[in-house]
């Protein structure tokens, strides 16, 4: 029987346990590791044959305080003790006394602080030291954890390592992938003061500094409180002197040279490794090394934000689309951008990104064309379509002369005109006729019977139909120039904030609002006056996730339009008396308005009848741009099952599907790691309002400190107490706040209660009848929430950015929609 075997020939798992089988071979790797030797598995059975069934039996009762009892009223056998005891004076130095299971630092099982540690051993402690390891083996944590993994007790044994200690004057753990976001090209280095314990048990807030490519990407210097440091009789916590809590302990060329050993250990091992470190006088030792069990799949990074140096913004389309999209999604998404923002097409710029998966408009270059031109008293105009900008947010420029600018933005500017006044010309007609084209197009789509013939029918018919309607939206939101702006400012400051607002109002009144549509129809539905089947043909297609084509819409969704109609019946006012009472207050409105400036009554009517045109343009072509979108989702659900894939081809782009319609299968495997991908991110809560600077969403949703309304990674503008944004609606309103992540979630909306959530969109529209006031972190005068709130006549306040963050479920607050 082997007692004991020195740590650098300790290879065999069955005998020196996980952690020594790893020692040995990172030390016959020729890598820094503390002397020592094993106390074999060999010994622990020889130890525990006289009492081995009694374990079981208690380890199946779940019993650890009697199996602890049953080892601690046996004494090592003479000949176990004279052999350990011998290894030990061959040490000749104070050691960490460490439990090595043979289910332990395995690939898909790590068991990490299943068993004990003790640490500053001497000889006169050794025996009793090794004994509470073995014991350790059946403490409670290591059944359960057992139990869990479904590992047979009857199956495992315990070696313990015993290792020259390094008196440390730092240590921690290194990661040679990063844990929490995936990413294989970065090693994550937790350091701290003292000994390595306090950093695994979790008692200091330790540094964080990750290593990519040979250098320092980025640094954290944690407030290091407490250290593990040596005693004449073991290990204690102690205070970190003040001149070191808040310093770094490692600087770049240390960390730098961490993280090159942990890349020897990935090579030796083949797999990301988690590894204990410590660090005496300089030099490093390994302590311990595992593969990371939690890993995951690895997954693409869709991120245009990890470069930084730009401004992006979620609001505005960002609330249109506020998805974690699909690899499909995205494809016909940028193919939207590209026609109905032709100004996205501006050379060398990204005007629109993917960040996470969810749509941002970069703001960055808005700024620098005004700054270059001399504009800048026309950045409020953007803020009334994107939201507010914090004060002290310094936005970063692009890096491009003003004389380069002009270059690259005249040419754009002069064809964007070009094509609005070319498609203003027919767009009446494409409005009028694109409902029951798109009717006509998804019955043909359900009547295709091949993949290439609906592939054929892709791009001879659905994509041209869909870029004309892109085309459209952006002469709708184009004509009249900056009318919709500059006569909300002008009448505000002619006859107030609450009469402008009412006399903007009744958009509704010449012909539906789309936006309203979804909430007028329901009201048609319950009185009657249209049937199911008519209102899913004329509003089916809009909804919270309208542009998501993976997506159920309302009108493939029978259930929806039964919850919707459920809801209607405990409103406190249906929508027509809510519109009723707006007009009224308009008219009111327009007489104070007479009264006050009589020559400028007739003028300013006409302005606003313009102002109300394009609104009501503006959000029909919207309204059938989504039904187009409506179209492309039946096309790729048409897809998936004429090619037996199924919803894979959501994880395809627009010609990938066209080529797996038209044979060709070789796209498929990109679809595993885009699912795992997208799944990953739509995980994480919805993410800032506005980026600045290198973003990750993985680290930024693991952050508990995390803000949403801005990441800045430059630091510098604090988070503000006070809630408040723009003016959406006027009125004041007090009641019961009630935070809805979600119009799903709808249903936890009270009559009266006021509705708190991150933004809204059409699919919202149907909750505002029940609320006394809507607030939202997204948004500004001229997004969804403003519009519908206004023609309603519901207080909202919109773009607060942080109202989510501030507010909680009950609290009682109140809403000034004037101020």
């Amino acid at each position: 029987m082997k007692v004991v075997i020195p740590l650098d020939a300790a290879g065999d798992l069955a005998t020196a346990g996980g952690k020594g089988a790893s020692l040995a071979r990172l030390a016959g790797a020729g890598l820094p590791v503390p002397g020592g030797f094993v106390v074999t598995t060999e010994a622990y059975r020889a130890f525990t044959a006289g009492f081995r069934d009694e374990i079981l039996e208690a380890a199946e009762a779940g019993d650890a305080e009697r199996i602890a009892g049953l080892f601690a009223a046996r004494d090592v056998p003479g000949d176990l003790a004279a052999e350990i005891l011998a290894a030990y004076e061959a040490v000749g130095a104070p050691v960490a006394v460490r439990s090595s299971a043979t289910a332990e630092d395995l690939p898909d099982m790590s068991f990490a602080g299943q068993q004990d540690t003790y640490l500053n051993v001497r000889a006169d402690t050794l025996l009793d030291a090794v004994r509470r390891c073995w014991a350790s083996l059946w403490n409670a944590r290591a059944i359960a954890y057992r139990d869990h993994n479904r590992v047979p007790h009857a199956e495992v044994a315990l070696a313990v390592v015993v290792q020259e200690l390094v008196d440390a004057d730092a240590a921690g753990v290194m990661f040679t992938a990063d844990p929490v976001a995936g990413a294989r090209d970065e090693t994550v280095i937790d350091a701290a003061w003292g000994l390595g314990e306090a950093v695994v048990g979790g008692q200091v807030t330790p540094d964080t500094v990750v290593v990519s490519q040979g250098r320092v990407t980025r640094s954290r210097t944690g407030d290091k409180a407490v250290m593990t440091v040596r005693t004449e009789d073991g290990t204690r916590e102690r205070p970190v002197p003040a001149e070191l809590r808040r310093a770094p302990v490692l600087d770049e060329r240390q960390a730098v040279e961490l993280a090159a050993l942990g890349a020897r250990v990935e090579e030796l091992y083949g797999t990301p490794m988690d590894v204990e470190w410590a660090r005496r006088d300089g030099a490093f030792a390994i302590l311990q090394a595992r593969p990371i069990t939690a890993l995951g799949q690895r997954h693409e990074e869709w991120n245009d934000a990890a470069e930084g140096g730009h401004l992006w913004s979620g609001g505005n389309l960002g609330e249109a689309i506020p998805d974690v999209m699909t690899p499909a999604t995205w494809s016909f998404v940028r193919l939207f951008i590209r026609e109905a923002m032709y100004a996205s097409t501006l050379p060398g710029f990204r005007l629109v990104g993917n960040i996470g998966g969810r749509f941002y408009m970069n703001l960055s270059i808005a700024y620098s064309v005004a700054h270059a031109f001399g504009l800048q008293s026309r950045l409020s105009a953007l803020e009334e379509v994107f939201g507010k900008v914090p004060a002290g947010l310094d936005v970063p420029l692009l890096d491009v002369s003003r004389w380069e600018l002009f270059r690259r933005v005249l040419p754009v500017a002069v064809e964007v005109r070009r094509r609005v006044r070319r498609n203003l010309k027919g767009m009446r007609a494409f409005l009028a006729e694109a409902p029951e084209r798109a009717g006509e197009l998804r019955a043909r789509i359900a009547a295709v019977d091949s993949g290439p013939e609906l592939a054929e029918l892709g791009e001879r018919e659905i994509l041209p139909y869909l870029v004309t309607a892109c085309r459209m939206l952006e002469a709708a939101g184009r004509q009249g120039g900056a009318a919709l702006v500059l006569t909300r400012v002008r009448l505000r400051k002619l006859a107030g904030e609450v009469d402008a607002e009412a006399m903007l109002t009744g958009v509704n009144a010449d012909g539906e609002l789309a936006s309203l549509g979804l909430l007028t129809g329901l009201g048609k539905v319950a009185r009657g006056e249209i049937t199911r089947e008519e209102f899913a043909r004329r509003h089916g297609h809009r909804g919270p996730h309208e542009f998501e084509i993976s997506m159920p819409r309302p009108g493939e969704d029978p259930a929806w339009l039964d919850a919707q109609l459920a809801g209607l019946r405990d409103l406190p006012e249906d929508t027509g008396t809510l519109l009723e009472r707006q007009r009224e207050a308009a008219g009111a409105a327009w007489a104070r308005f007479a009264r006050s400036h009589p020559r400028k009554v007739a003028g300013m009517r006409e302005k606003v009848r313009r102002w109300n045109a394009v609104v009501r343009d503006r959000e029909t072509a919207r309204s059938e741009v989504v039904r187009a979108f409506w179209v492309v989702r039946a096309y790729v659900l048409r897809a998936g099952e004429l090619t037996g894939r199924g919803d894979e081809l959501f994880f395809l782009d627009r010609e990938e599907i066209a080529a797996v319609l038209r044979g060709d299968t070789g796209p498929l495997a990109e679809v595993p790691l885009r699912r795992a991908t997208y799944e990953r991110y739509a995980a994480l809560p919805a993410y800032p309002a506005l980026i600045v600077g290198p973003f990750d969403p993985v680290r930024w949703a693991a952050d508990p400190d995390r803000r949403a309304d801005l990441f800045d990674a430059r630091g510098g503008v604090p988070p503000q107490d006070t809630v408040t944004g723009f003016p959406g609606a006027p009125g004041v309103v007090e009641g019961v706040a009630r935070l809805i992540g979600g119009p799903e979630d709808g249903d936890r909306l009270r009559p009266g209660e006021i509705l708190v959530t991150t933004l809204t969109n059409v699919g919202w529209t149907p909750l505002f009848p029940r609320a006394a006031a809507v607030v939202t972190d997204m948004g500004a005068p001229l997004s969804h929430a403003s519009i519908v709130a206004r023609e309603l006549g519901i207080p909202a306040v919109v773009g607060t950015g942080n109202a989510t963050m501030r507010l909680r479920d009950g609290d009682r607050v109140r809403v000034d929609g004037e101020r």
